[in-house]
């Protein structure tokens, strides 16, 4: 993205820009807190040229126009990722939860484990029809910005919070990178920062409904 014309939106392009374009370069690897696996590094321009043939949209001032196109497949892309996530994480403290003992029984059937683990399924299942639901709209064609970012609020702040319960149930061993929760727990934190964080949600969420006067239908 390039600013090429006036103050604002309109002012904003798009290009494409080749990795050996004279004057590109890229800084030197982050160190995160999660998500090792992806990584991430600043791109630098200096003085770096880009052929008008190489920009996206036919013509200037396209870019915001550009970047919006892809947000909500993008926030439901995250939401989606937060069910697997949380898929995962339940399954595996459910299944620590029936091997683990403690006075001579399992921990998962002890009352406050069990409701760890109750509250993180109706969450889930809660976040999965949600994302399904928008889904099945936006590929019907809707207008699902308000549905896509209901999703990634709902799903990414239930995804944190089943990490968290997940690690409880763990107990000591859940701090333990021998367990592969400990690594969830701080890959997952990511999900409720990128592609709009949940405060730049809540503020979409709340605009839209002031504007439209109308609730968003099941």
């Amino acid at each position: 993205m390039a600013r090429t014309g006036g103050a604002g939106a309109g002012g904003v392009s798009a290009f494409i820009v080749e990795r050996a374009t004279p004057g590109l370069s890229v800084g030197k690897s982050d160190r995160k807190m999660g998500q090792r696996g992806a990584h991430t590094a600043d791109v630098i321009f200096e003085n770096c040229r880009v052929p008008a043939e190489n920009l996206i949209g036919e013509r200037e001032g396209q870019g915001f126009k550009t970047a919006m196109k892809v947000l909500d497949k993008g926030r439901l892309t995250i939401a989606a990722a937060c069910v697997g996530s949380a898929t995962r994480m339940l399954g595996d403290t459910l299944r620590y939860t029936r091997e683990r003992k403690q006075f001579g029984q399992p921990i998962g059937e002890f009352q406050l484990v069990a409701a760890l683990l109750a509250d993180s399924q109706a969450e889930l299942y809660a976040a999965r029809s949600m994302v399904q639901d928008a889904a099945r709209r936006r590929d019907a064609g809707e207008d699902v910005s308000l549905h896509a970012s209901c999703c990634k609020l709902f799903a990414s702040e239930m995804c944190g919070r089943i990490a968290d319960r997940c690690v409880q149930a763990h107990g000591g061993a859940g701090y333990i990178s021998d367990y592969a929760i400990e690594r969830f727990y701080r890959d997952v934190r990511l999900f409720r920062i990128f592609e709009g964080t949940s405060q730049i949600q809540q503020v979409i969420i709340g605009r839209g409904l002031a504007r439209s006067g109308e609730l968003i239908q099941g």
